[in-house]
């Protein structure tokens, strides 16, 4: 006699799936900010290294995603770093 199969509960899959965020959507939310981002500030959110978040940028960022990222500093602040929207200037 086969063995029935468990019956998978109804709401536990979809409530886990979408109660995730990963580094990589945490990373772009944070430079899609009016402010944007510094390194320092990706370092503390996701526990990379600076090194990482710099190759984070390259590789995902610019080449994968095809974004295009700028970075601007003020007088006496640090570099913050922002994806720039089409056709906004």
């Amino acid at each position: 006699m086969a063995k029935p199969k468990p019956q998978p509960i109804a709401d536990a899959a979809p409530a886990t799936l979408t109660s995730r965020t990963t580094k990589q959507e945490l990373v772009l939310s944070l430079l899609n900010r009016k402010e944007g981002a510094s390194v320092e500030d990706i370092m503390k959110a996701t526990s990379w290294q600076g090194h990482s978040v710099r190759g984070f940028f390259a590789g995902t960022v610019k080449k994968k995603l095809g974004f295009t990222l700028t970075s601007s500093r003020a007088e006496g602040e640090v570099r913050r770093y922002r994806i720039e929207l089409r056709g906004a200037r």
